[in-house]
């Protein structure tokens, strides 16, 4: 199968943080540790696992960071590499496991990337505590490896499909998954919103988690298809209070409106005016930027996650208020945290999704999103606003690190 593929190495990490930045054909290609090659199919490593023909990819910010080897080393021990990368995927099935149950070949499926201890083939008794509560994007394992065996050896160790040597991810013609990653898809969501499950996921498992009260004021911050489906997340789940979209551009801002927002602001003094209409007053310190008091958002979430962004949150937040983390932050540089403790503020930080109450039931967060895309009549699958062939990444990726120029909410690749 054709497949694109990321190599990790000392020398390519060296040539992306110097050359690859002015240079994309090295940061997007074989000197930048990408390979669009053939490679062969994975197989099935046990009866209950599936194999899957991609339908479609996202490309998203953390692939981004990845590749361009721009993204925290923290989390490295949890990958392993060379990985076929995608983690945001639609697939249909083609072919089942002898003791799979659940799903048939034919139907199309979107894809729970994470690698849970049942996928890593413990018994359930040595399941970790994340995995035993359905939280897979916590599990303790990450780091180890399975006792599933592929081609006669240990499941290598990895947190997701897309980032581990073993299971190849969405940017390939053909892959495999556990049964118990997959989510049926419903007949009535078309495949642009279907491919976006996963992004959607993760803002609706912060609303239901870090969900506001009925009278808050919310602000949103972030452009991207997390920020925008944390948008229609908290209004599809049932928000009625304000909620205030800061969008960088002006076609984002356009579909945070029909999405649910009710104001869209800009980055600086829209944004400041949006804080003042709160009730927040302004006050300018001897040294540094102005401060605020009384007023402030009472839930902020923070889905871009760099030092500006969560500076913002921080400064935004009325006190007692909780600032909601689903931005990749990572290493950050002269971070002033003196609201943190003088506003009593909460600051709470979400990965991935995973078994929630939904409902007076208990459901995944894909079906969650499956359930309330068929339900609720919203534009999400205008998100997708680029789709590229496999064979034309290089333009794919460019697109997606290119917001300005190229007008990119979400980049889809289609195999």
């Amino acid at each position: 199968m054709k497949a694109i593929s990321f190599h990790v190495s000392v020398p390519r990490y060296l040539l992306a943080r110097s050359v690859g930045r002015v240079s994309e054909w090295a940061r997007f290609g074989p000197l930048g540790g990408l390979r669009f090659s053939e490679r062969p199919d994975a197989f099935l490593p046990g009866e209950d696992w599936v194999r899957l023909r991609v339908l479609a990819a996202g490309i998203c910010g953390t692939d981004l960071a990845n590749v361009t080897f721009s993204a925290s080393p923290a989390m490295e021990p949890f990958g392993s590499f060379p990985a076929v990368l995608g983690h945001e995927i639609l697939a249909e099935v083609e072919e089942v496991g002898a003791g799979v149950r659940s799903i048939e070949p034919g139907r199309r499926v979107a894809v729970d990337p994470f690698v849970s201890c049942r996928v890593r083939g413990y018994p359930e008794d040595r399941w970790c505590p994340s995995c035993s509560r359905g939280w897979p994007g916590t599990c303790a394992m990450a780091g180890e490896d399975g006792e599933v065996e592929v081609d006669g050896v240990p499941l290598s160790r990895g947190l997701t499909i897309g980032y581990h040597r073993d299971l190849p991810g969405g940017w390939g013609e053909r892959m495999v998954a556990h049964e118990s990653q997959l989510h049926p898809v419903p007949e009535g969501v078309s495949g642009k919103a279907a491919v976006l499950t996963e992004p959607l996921a993760i803002g609706m498992h912060a609303a239901l988690n870090a969900p506001p009260s009925p009278t808050d004021d919310v602000l949103v911050i972030g452009s991207g298809p997390i920020a925008l489906g944390t948008v229609w997340a908290l209004r599809a789940q049932g928000f009625q209070g304000t909620l205030v979209a800061q969008t960088k551009r002006a076609h984002e801002g356009r579909l945070a409106r029909r999405l649910g927002a009710d104001q869209v602001v800009s980055p600086g003094l829209e944004a400041r005016q949006a804080l003042v209409e709160t009730g927040a007053m302004a006050y300018q310190p001897l040294v540094g930027p102005e401060v605020y008091s009384g007023g402030g958002f009472p839930v902020i979430y923070d889905c871009v996650g760099n030092a500006g962004s969560l500076d913002q949150a921080l400064r935004f937040a009325s006190p007692r208020g909780r600032v909601v983390l689903l931005g990749c932050a990572a290493q950050l540089r002269k971070l002033d945290l003196t609201f943190l403790w003088a506003r009593e503020l909460e600051v709470k930080g979400f990965v991935g999704y995973g078994i929630e109450e939904w409902r007076g039931g208990r459901a995944h967060t894909f079906q969650v999103v499956h359930q309330l895309l068929e339900e609720r009549d919203a534009p999400v699958g205008e998100l997708v606003t680029h789709v590229f062939p496999l064979a034309e990444y290089r333009r794919a990726l460019s697109a997606a690190a290119n917001h300005d120029r190229s007008e990119a909410v979400k980049v889809v690749l289609e195999p």
